[in-house]
């Protein structure tokens, strides 16, 4: 049976599992949110079955969904997980697990499931594991509106946490060498980032730097909808990339450095600027705010929406059952019916 024959004859029943919440509700775990439920509602539209666990669960859920799996008897169930050992360590059917952050390429992941990456700098971070698709998250463009150029400003945007490899030091000295104003909107996760924060960040503080705490998801939207840029200066490969993809959605223009998911979600000169260095960060800043907001949105519209992700999804789990299927002898691993 084809992939085209078992979409056609079979509609998927499926369980999507958000990552269990340990505490607040972080940027990081909104934005996974964000994408389970453009991811879903695409997937029912398509005439599939799409469960999601509670995400108001928190941790360790383990018991509560699968108790759920056995209850609905999925045809496959599909986690998203912070990193490649997820929570649960097994489910009753065949698993795929999309991980939403840094890999450590010494990790072995669960045995059996298959993983899916949100950028191919994330698989190429870890080579060895078992990677079957790659799958760019998506933005739900109604929560991420539109602003033209002449209802921004010209100050840098920098979002995300202040840890030393975030680089907040080097974008306020960017954006000052370009003769920006720098906006920060930063978290502190424990008494190690706060210190970096105190030690390189705070003695460059100053007239043309603004300081603010980690905002709420209405708060980010007006935020890189304002800004000019949106620099993103981290130095170590950023896997996910959702930042630059928001920035664009809201018509910003993002400013990064030539690795990582960015240089995948970013088009160079189009909707963004990609620097090969972090000395060169400074000079893209200009020629990036001058770039035209309408052709970011439009970029998004086109690559990024949630139609578009879950289109990619149904092709991997199409695929991925079919394998399963192959290798159990046609049995397949659970009931169709």
């Amino acid at each position: 049976m084809t992939v085209l024959e078992f979409r056609v004859r079979s509609p998927l029943r499926l369980l999507l599992v958000p990552p269990p919440r340990y505490g607040p509700a972080s940027a990081e775990h909104a934005g996974i949110e964000e994408v389970l439920t453009e991811l879903r509602e695409h997937l029912i539209s398509f005439g599939h079955e799409a469960a999601l666990a509670d995400p108001e669960q928190p941790a360790p859920a383990t018991g509560s969904v699968l108790r759920l799996a056995e209850e609905l008897r999925p045809h496959l169930v599909h986690e998203h997980a912070p990193t490649a050992q997820p929570a649960v360590p097994a489910f009753p059917a065949p698993t795929l697990v999309t991980v939403h952050g840094p890999v450590a390429p010494d990790v072995p992941a669960r045995p059996g499931a298959g993983l899916v990456a949100v950028s191919q700098a994330q698989r190429r971070s870890a080579p060895r594991l078992p990677w079957i698709a790659t799958v760019h998250n998506a933005v739900a463009l109604h929560r991420w509106p539109f602003r033209p150029r002449d209802r921004k400003e010209d100050h840098v945007l920098v979002l995300g946490r202040c840890a030393p490899g975030e680089g907040i030091d080097t974008a306020i000295l960017a954006a000052r060498a370009a003769g920006r104003r720098t906006v920060l909107a930063l978290r502190c996760s424990g008494p190690d980032e706060q210190e970096h924060f105190d030690a390189a960040v705070r003695p460059l503080l100053g007239p043309d730097t603004a300081c603010l705490g980690e905002p709420t998801a209405e708060q980010r939207a007006e935020l890189l909808g304002r800004a000019g840029c949106l620099l993103l200066p981290g130095r170590r490969p950023e896997p996910c990339g959702t930042a630059a993809v928001e920035a664009m959605a809201c018509g910003t223009p993002v400013v990064a450095l030539r690795h990582g998911a960015p240089a995948e979600t970013v088009i160079h000169g189009v909707t963004g600027v990609l620097a090969a260095r972090e000395e060169e960060l400074a000079a893209a800043i200009g020629p990036a705010a001058r770039l035209d907001p309408r052709a970011c949105r439009e970029h998004v519209r086109r690559r990024f929406t949630g139609k578009a992700m879950a289109l990619g999804y149904e092709r991997t789990y199409l695929s991925f059952l079919s394998g399963n299927r192959a290798r159990a002898g046609g049995r397949g691993d659970r009931p169709v019916a």
